[in-house]
């Protein structure tokens, strides 16, 4: 068995499965912890930022934890599947990466503040895996609203990279691109806020076990 196990590998635009002009599925109106809108358009002054860092039900607890989020949502990210479902990112063959949107006041939390939560929740150095969670849709990735969130996940990246390293880990795979042109297609309901609705449920995330050093992050975006 193990000899026939297969790498996982991210499909062409051209072996991508073809998707659907609109969605199968509906999204609840409401965040189960937060109580506020799932979907936008948001409030005047927040901002909003998405980041993959494996299995997404535990990734999205991470966030709406954290003080000054306004709501999160759990979706498909990265990929060339439109309105994919979870079956389908599943076998491999729409290119996305599990995806958590963070809609937050950056006037309560900080960008950087964000990348911490990101950076420790999850081992960036693993590829197309999460711990026991194989495929390209565990990939850990930031996809990016402004110039200014860019260039502070890449200094993050940087600076947790050196730490790692002293710490014995290997070289972070975590794609950093822009996220115009890579439509964030929220998931099914029943992955919405997963582990408030299944306080047992299973979580496949977790970290290095090392800090990520936010204070030499450049980091307000």
């Amino acid at each position: 068995m193990f000899l026939n196990r297969r790498v996982p590998e991210l499909p062409t635009p051209a072996q991508a499965l073809r998707g659907r002009e609109t969605s199968e599925f509906d999204v609840p109106a409401r965040h189960t912890v937060l109580g506020n809108p799932l979907l936008g358009p948001y409030p005047e002054g927040l901002e909003v930022a998405d980041f993959g860092l494996g299995c997404f039900w535990g990734a999205e607890r991470a966030f709406w934890r954290t003080e000054g989020v306004w709501t999160t949502l759990v979706g498909y990210q990265g990929g060339y599947t439109p309105n994919p479902t979870y079956e389908e990112v599943c076998s491999g063959l729409t290119g996305h990466t599990e995806a958590v949107r963070v809609v937050y006041d950056p006037t309560v939390v900080s960008y950087a503040r964000l990348l911490k939560v990101f950076w420790e929740a999850h081992d960036p150095t693993q590829g197309f895996r999460q711990g026991n969670d194989v495929g390209t849709q565990y990939r850990s990735a930031i996809y990016t609203h402004t110039p200014a969130q860019a260039g502070a996940a890449e200094a993050a990246r940087d600076a947790y990279q050196k730490v790692l390293t002293g710490a014995g880990h290997g070289t972070i795979t975590t794609e950093i691109l822009p996220a115009e042109g890579r439509t964030f297609y929220p998931a099914e309901g029943y992955h919405q806020q997963y582990l408030d609705r299944n306080i047992n449920g299973y979580c496949g995330i977790g970290g290095a076990g090392v800090s990520c050093p936010i204070g030499v992050i450049e980091a307000d975006g």
